[in-house]
């Protein structure tokens, strides 16, 4: 699948997964995608924690209602690294777009979570399972499965309505 193909057919996968393990191999693509992405002076500051391990994910679903075999957890580190800046969001975000692709190219359905996270300590719990260093916090899950209904990309708004050149409106 090449990647406009990928773009074109990703989409927030909220429903049951197939019983069964994702192949490490397959989870470490999916990382290396993530890796991959650009981040602000190269800092690289966005770190994975890949759970695949059942008595783990028992415990992260006590923290996050998450029906998948298998999740990525995004941490981030807000310490600067442009005099006072940093792009801990930023870089988050662009790993995770590249995860995303990788997901739905090799035949795999997610959804971005990080709106769970926001409440209840549930970022700082998960932190604590995962063993996650303090100064450092998971922004960003993706369970990952082989989901069990078929699912397409929702309607997207048109070029024209989202996008003009030159003058915003054209």
């Amino acid at each position: 699948m090449d990647v406009f193909e990928a773009i074109a057919k990703r989409h927030s996968y909220r429903s049951d997964f197939v019983d069964g393990p994702v192949p490490q191999e397959d989870l470490r693509k999916i990382v290396q995608a993530g890796i991959q992405a650009p981040s602000g002076g190269n800092a690289q500051s966005t770190t994975f924690v890949i759970i695949d391990d059942a008595a783990t994910m028992a415990k992260v679903r006590e923290v996050v209602p998450v029906g998948s075999p298998a999740l990525i957890a995004c941490v981030i580190d807000p310490s600067p690294v442009y005099g006072e800046l940093s792009f801990e969001k930023e870089d988050c975000a662009a790993a995770v777009e590249n995860m995303l692709l990788a997901i739905t190219a090799l035949g795999y359905a997610t959804c971005w979570l990080d709106g769970v996270l926001r409440s209840g300590g549930r970022a700082d719990k998960l932190g604590e399972i995962l063993g996650v260093p303090q100064g450092k916090r998971v922004q960003v899950v993706l369970p990952i499965g082989v989901p069990t209904e078929k699912v397409q990309q929702k309607e997207k708004k048109s070029f024209e309505q989202r996008a003009w050149f030159n003058r915003y409106g054209g």
